[in-house]
């Protein structure tokens, strides 16, 4: 079971795991398509995931997951494993 803390909501998770289905460098706007949500809402999540560890910048404006963010996915850390985002 993935953990939930405060500052990750449902979007975080969508985004993982088309990153993470896909193995694909992706940028928001393709996520944003394929996830059926705004851009701009899109790269905030993502600023926050990057910030996390969950997802790394390639190139500027270019995404992937990262193992952090796989082991995430596969409920393999705990709320302490998360860095706490939540007043950023």
């Amino acid at each position: 079971m993935r953990p939930r803390v405060e500052w990750m909501n449902q979007t975080d998770d969508r985004i993982l795991e088309l990153l993470d289905e896909s193995e694909l460098i992706l940028t928001p706007a393709v996520i944003a398509v394929n996830l059926d949500y705004n851009r701009s809402w899109i790269s905030r999540r993502i600023s926050k995931l990057v910030d996390a560890g969950f997802v790394e910048t390639v190139n500027d404006g270019y995404y992937r997951i990262t193992d952090y963010g796989r082991a995430y996915l596969e409920g393999n850390l705990n709320e302490d494993d998360i860095e706490d985002l939540s007043d950023m």
